[in-house]
């Protein structure tokens, strides 16, 4: 997950309070993504205040129309958010475009990299700070036991019982938990995912055909959200 490292500027995040009181409330954001293949619709986690501020701000000032889903790699991952994607030239490298600030790092162990998750790329900084923008989601796989002992090899943190299990039925990719913010999960649309992901690419994994996204964000009440996607949020 590659991007550029800025300066990290806490201000622009704590100035967008709105989202960080959802908790209690009955109402919470729900973000879709459209593309030319279809939609998703995500929300975002309250454990991880700050990437879900800036995202929602990002979402609401129309930051991500346009852009592109500029990497994919089947059975792992598909990426966008990067700025400099929009009206890239073909066969353009992309991936280090920035806002300028970062964001630091979120871990949760109660988060992980199971499918659908989205998370925020980064680069090699050695805090782990997320990228202000660029955002991945997870396609992943699902592993066998002997194969996901080797993923868990490589993972700065080990997944619990439970999420081994996920990792076996659902799938995802264990071997970033630890190193990657979660802060979402797709909610209705996985098979989407899959579709983007299979989809051809040159030797950057950028796509052949562009992959244009639009984002919005929608508060709802839970109760909602709950009846039309079968999500349960937490009490």
């Amino acid at each position: 997950m590659k991007s550029i490292f800025g300066v990290v500027l806490l201000g622009l995040l704590l100035a967008v309070p709105d989202c960080f009181a959802q908790k209690k409330k009955k109402k919470d954001y729900l973000v879709t993504i459209t593309t030319d293949l279809g939609t998703m619709r995500l929300i975002l986690h309250d454990q991880t205040p700050q990437h879900k501020a800036n995202f929602i701000k990002l979402a609401k000032e129309g930051f991500y129309d346009g852009l592109l889903f500029h990497r994919i790699i089947e059975d792992f991952m598909i990426q966008g958010g990067d700025p400099n994607s929009r009206k890239a030239e073909a066969g353009a490298a992309l991936g280090s475009g920035d806002v300028g600030y970062t964001i630091p790092a979120e871990f949760r162990p109660e988060l992980f990299h199971r499918k659908g998750a989205l998370a925020a790329a980064r680069d090699n900084n050695p805090q782990k700070a997320s990228s202000g923008c660029q955002f991945y989601i997870v396609d992943g796989r699902t592993w066998s036991e002997t194969d996901l002992a080797r993923q868990m090899g490589r993972a700065a943190r080990q997944p619990t019982p439970e999420q081994q299990q996920v990792y076996k039925t659902v799938g995802g990719t264990p071997h970033l938990d630890g190193a990657y913010t979660v802060f979402g999960q797709v909610i209705d649309g996985l098979p989407l995912i899959d579709t983007l992901a299979d989809q051809p690419r040159d030797a950057r994994d950028r796509p052949e055909a562009n992959m244009t996204m639009k984002v919005s964000v929608e508060l709802l009440r839970k109760k909602k959200i709950t009846k039309r996607y079968g999500y349960s949020f937490e009490s």
